[in-house]
């Protein structure tokens, strides 16, 4: 059995969804969402019993987008797989949700048999899957030289990625190597604090992990 959750601010679309993949008799449909702050939160009381293996998530919605949900989601339950489901193919969009940590770039009116190989092949690591057209862009902007990438770093890196005095230390902390407990104990802080911090700024700088962030860092 595979279990998945659907976050999508539309309730129709969720219902489509929900009841086209329960056609599937090895698909459970653990949960739906209707933003990313609603999944984080039904995320964290479904993974007391069983947690899903991937997550279809929408970009554009209310709240919380699901580029943010999928940076926070990736933090906190990094032993599930997020896929986007959207209508959006914008170059800016594609590398937003790649960077956030999103493993595959399906868009909606793909036939829910090609969305359900998807899923497939990402539980079974092979590859990132993403709707022919989303691929092609990929491509192109790894070929280009003067792309989207360029440009969206160049504005990251101009704003300092909007962190916070507090955040910009635990970050310099976390970098130098040092766990929760340990940025706890130095700045006076709560473990909770921390970890909390720690997803802000992971969803700020859109990486996933303390490596992403070094690396991120040390080119800044």
């Amino acid at each position: 059995m595979i279990y998945i959750a659907i976050v999508d601010d539309k309730k129709d679309i969720r219902l489509m969804l929900e009841e086209k993949f329960n056609r599937f008799s090895d698909i459970n449909v653990l949960f739906t969402a209707e933003n990313g702050k609603d999944f984080l939160e039904k995320m964290k009381e479904a993974r007391k019993a069983i947690a899903p293996e991937v997550v279809l998530m929408d970009i554009d919605m209310p709240v919380m987008n699901g580029i943010d949900a999928v940076a926070e989601g990736k933090a906190r339950f990094p032993n599930t797989s997020y896929m986007m489901l959207t209508i959006f193919d914008e170059d800016e969009k594609i590398f937003r949700a790649i960077k956030s940590g999103a493993e595959g770039y399906m868009l909606k009116d793909e036939p829910i048999e090609k969305i359900r190989e998807a899923i497939d092949n990402l539980l079974k690591n092979e590859g990132a899957p993403m709707s022919p057209s989303i691929a092609r862009k990929v491509l192109n902007l790894l070929t280009n030289s003067n792309n989207v990438f360029d440009k969206v770093e160049k504005e990251v890196s101009e704003n300092d990625y909007n962190l916070t005095e507090r955040e910009k230390e635990i970050l310099h902390l976390l970098v130098d190597g040092l766990e929760y407990k340990e940025i706890g104990q130095k700045l006076n802080l709560s473990h909770n604090t921390v970890r909390n911090n720690i997803t802000k700024i992971y969803s700020k700088l859109h990486v996933t992990s303390r490596m992403q962030a070094a690396k991120l860092l040390n080119k800044g």
